[in-house]
């Protein structure tokens, strides 16, 4: 039998590809709405994030996001980041 195709991503931040499953997106649309996007399906432009503390702030720091998205990503999302941490 046939073995399923993983899809692979990038995050930004670290350049690691991994299965998209391991990595969090967050969308952007047309308007400058960003949102944290759980599903993986938001329409817009997305950047795909390894959910990890350090890597969070460095996306933050490092504005990657914003200049992955072409938008400014306001606080909330990097918080919404935050909280999906687990045990932070």
């Amino acid at each position: 039998m046939k073995e399923k195709k993983i899809p692979m991503r990038t995050c930004v931040v670290t350049k690691e590809l991994r299965p998209k499953k391991e990595l969090i997106r967050v969308a952007a649309t047309k308007e400058g709405i960003v949102s944290v996007d759980l599903k993986g399906k938001a329409p817009g432009r997305g950047a795909y994030l390894i959910l990890s503390k350090e890597v969070i702030e460095k996306a933050k720091k490092t504005k990657a996001l914003d200049k992955k998205l072409e938008v400014t990503v306001p606080d909330e999302v990097y918080e919404a980041l935050m909280a999906l941490i687990p045990n932070a």
